[in-house]
């Protein structure tokens, strides 16, 4: 799943939405149409909509998949860890192709304090420097952890809040009045961070079997672009493997 050039959804609900972010690197750009060159000569399926960024593809991708279908993601994004739930797992990079690690629910608990679907909570209430999202103004990475052990939730915390509950009570005085005043960006952050999952997508797991590989098509395709070394580590095509 590639993003695809232009502006989201996201930008029209927040003009700012990763506007500090530096320009891709001209060499970088040029190398993607060759990324997908190499794709599509080992038969890999290629998505990307317009409107739309990467993960909301691998969003959509994983919540039509079959019910009893086992779901591991591919990726260097910590966003995408939100998707992570009893059947679907991140395979994260972090720094290159040796710092690898495998998320499920258990260890984003154990390294984050928050499960998976509390991810965007935690960015509506910390913001995401990275694409810009505001979150709550003076609400920090501790402050937010601790909010989502007690609340859950961000609607469940502004509930309690504006009922003036006893529960909501107990939080420090500075700290409710800077939820109360900044409740539009808190929502506005989370509905940002949010991963979508119901795109106009046409895929099925037919289109994604690995059956369609070709030997003579990837080493061809591998040898356009020098990679002579990697030809000899191809498989052979009479190996059946399904994604």
């Amino acid at each position: 799943c590639f993003d695809f050039p232009g502006p989201t959804f996201r930008h029209k609900k927040f003009k700012e939405y990763k506007a500090k972010r530096p320009p891709t690197p001209k060499d970088l750009v040029s190398q993607i149409p060759k990324v997908k060159e190499v794709l599509a000569a080992f038969g890999v399926p290629i998505f990307e909509k317009k409107g739309f960024e990467a993960d909301d593809l691998i969003g959509t991708i994983c919540k039509i998949s079959p019910a009893d279908a086992e779901v591991i993601i591919l990726s260097g994004d910590m966003d995408i860890l939100q998707l992570i739930d009893s059947r679907i797992k991140v395979f994260l990079l972090k720094r290159g192709i040796k710092n690898t690690h495998l998320y499920d629910q258990n260890r984003v608990k154990e390294e984050y304090g928050i499960s998976p679907s509390q991810i965007v909570d935690f960015k509506a209430l910390r913001g995401d420097p990275s694409d810009n999202i505001p979150g709550v103004a003076g609400i920090g990475e501790k402050t937010a952890i601790d909010l989502l052990k007690r609340f859950g939730n961000l609607e469940d915390l502004y509930r309690e809040l504006e009922g003036n509950s006893e529960k909501a009570k107990k939080i420090r005085q500075k700290i409710r009045e800077l939820l109360l005043r900044h409740k539009k960006e808190a929502f506005l952050s989370k509905d940002l961070a949010t991963i979508k999952k119901d795109i106009p997508l046409k895929v099925g797991l037919e289109e994604c079997s690995f059956e369609r590989y070709n030997r003579e098509k990837a080493v061809e395709g591998l040898k356009k672009f020098e990679f002579y070394s990697l030809t000899e580590k191809l498989p052979e095509p009479t190996l059946s493997l399904r994604f």
